[in-house]
């Protein structure tokens, strides 16, 4: 099933910056192979249902690898079966409206 998903990852206990954390997030959702577009509050992700979720759980493995004693994250999901849809699709949509 593939997913459209809004994934925002928040390092606890790791001081005011959370750049460093986020940005190797990032790292970890460029080499999964999930589309991902950074937002100012969070990361749009599109894909296979499995492979966002691998993503997201590799997300938080390696972000507490790099010192996060903890981790809030919030994951909002959209799934169709009427028809195939991108993150370009529903913003074509509502742009030309």
């Amino acid at each position: 099933m593939k997913v459209i998903a809004e994934f925002t990852l928040v390092p606890i206990g790791v001081g005011v910056s959370l750049s460093p954390y986020v940005a190797e997030c990032g790292r970890v959702l460029r080499r999964s192979g999930v589309k991902a577009e950074l937002h100012a509050n969070g990361t749009n992700l599109e894909g296979d249902w499995d492979a966002v979720m691998a993503a997201v759980k590799r997300c938080h493995e390696a972000v507490h690898r790099k010192g996060a004693p903890r981790i809030f994250s919030t994951l909002k999901i959209n799934t169709r079966t009427d028809r195939g849809q991108t993150m370009a699709d529903k913003i074509a949509s509502v742009e030309e409206k």
